[in-house]
């Protein structure tokens, strides 16, 4: 174990990315990255993480802004439900631990949006606490160097792997080793075919030796994703466009123009916006499609402009919210295509 842990922390003073969130000793700073990273490319989150920490530079100042504000900074990285889990956790430090996060993983972990894997690397990175970090990264690593040939998200498979995680922390750099597991995972024990020749690891690694490294880990299959069909209203009144503030899980206190599940004939659309919104439009027009893969499902969406009355109350649960207003709140990458069309303009 210590040959493994000296081999990967040596290979990490060689090779280690050069990351904005690294070489820090900050709590706050290692929580933000982390909560950006999970389900989210490294090259992604580059261009959020410093405009997120110069809009909320310390954890009191994110626990102090407006939930709107908090999402606004988020808007595009998508998994919103990581942003608000942040702020709530922030509130909640500042509440019960005088704005400090605990040295404990353990009373890290009770704190909102803090995981096993965020505690750990936190406590490991920020406070030098010798404890593991196990995300997707190392439990690939892992089951390739120990030949781990049983599924890994199975209960019994997974205590192991988080065993082996913790016997290879080391008491000296614990934070380093950490960060050099994930590093080797994200760019030479990639998923798919991984480039043994180049791994710090590989003399130690049971599956290079046995030639089946690019089968492991064993996963449970992926379920298909739902494609959902969707019906998307631009709704004009003079300078303005009805949404409302999602309160449903997926996308929860983000702007979303109306839809309507479903694809729908003109008149029948229009009887529709009638009947639920208690609306009479005029001058629909289809504006093209749109589609958004989440997780788990895919919106297929269509567009449709329409005209109400200049004077036009917004429905209950709704807002008509001024053009210029729009680029001020939080709203979906999913409704990116449905602002391009009202930034650019129906077509004649």
């Amino acid at each position: 174990m210590e040959q493994i842990s000296s081999a990967l922390l040596a290979w990490y003073d060689r090779c280690a990315r050069d990351l904005p969130w690294r070489g820090f000793h900050d709590a706050y700073r290692t929580w933000v990255s982390e909560a950006m990273l999970q389900q989210t490319r490294v090259e992604t989150v580059l261009s959020y993480y410093e405009r997120f920490l110069s809009r909320f530079p310390d954890l009191a100042s994110l626990a102090a802004a407006p939930e709107e504000d908090v999402l606004k900074a988020w808007e595009g990285l998508g998994y919103y439900s990581r942003a608000r889990n942040l702020w709530k956790g922030a509130q909640q430090v500042v509440l019960e631990y005088g704005g400090i996060l605990p040295h404990d993983p353990d009373k890290m972990r009770k704190i909102s949006g803090i995981g096993p894997y965020t505690a750990g690397a936190i406590a490991s990175i920020a406070y030098d606490i010798p404890v593991p970090a196990v995300d997707g990264n190392v439990i690939r690593v892992l089951s390739r160097i120990f030949g781990i040939r049983t599924e890994a998200l199975e209960p019994n498979t997974r205590r192991r792997i988080e065993s082996l995680a913790a016997s290879l922390v080391p008491a000296e750099r614990p934070g380093d080793y950490n960060q050099a597991v994930m590093d080797l995972g994200a760019t030479v024990c990639v998923p798919g075919t991984p480039d043994c020749g180049r791994c710090p690891l590989s003399a130690f690694c049971d599956a290079s030796h046995a030639g089946d490294a690019a089968d492991l880990p064993i996963l449970p299959k992926a379920k298909p994703q739902k494609v959902i069909p969707y019906t998307v209203l631009l709704i004009r009144s003079g300078g303005r466009v009805l949404m409302r503030q999602r309160t449903e899980t997926l996308l929860n206190g983000l702007w979303c123009f109306p839809m309507l599940e479903g694809t729908f004939s003109d008149d029948t659309l229009l009887q529709h916006v009638r009947r639920m919104l208690q609306l009479s439009c005029t001058d629909l027009r289809a504006v093209g499609p749109a589609r958004h893969v989440f997780t788990h499902r895919i919106w297929q969406m269509q567009l449709y402009t329409m005209s109400a009355e200049a004077s036009a109350s917004a429905p209950a649960g709704y807002e008509f919210i001024a053009l210029d207003q729009l680029a001020s709140l939080p709203v979906p990458v999913a409704m990116n295509a449905a602002v391009s069309v009202l930034r650019q303009g129906s077509p004649e």
